[in-house]
């Protein structure tokens, strides 16, 4: 049984507010987790992209490979 003194309490909780989004059920590790890779991989083949358009666009090294 509750007692009425600990209801009190936990409702003037300043902080409770600030905390109650941590206990959402749509936010959690695994859902934090799973959205984050397909993130991942939209950058992993953006870098790819990149790279490739860089040695594509090279100018050639007028040096002939020596000092």
């Amino acid at each position: 049984m509750n007692s009425p003194g600990k209801d009190l309490k936990v409702r003037k909780d300043p902080w409770a507010r600030f905390e109650a989004w941590r206990y959402h059920p749509a936010i959690n590790k695994h859902s934090n987790i799973r959205n984050l890779i397909p993130g991942f991989w939209w950058g992993v083949g953006a870098f790819v992209i990149a790279i490739g358009i860089e040695k594509l666009l090279e100018k050639p090294d007028d040096h002939g490979g020596h000092h």
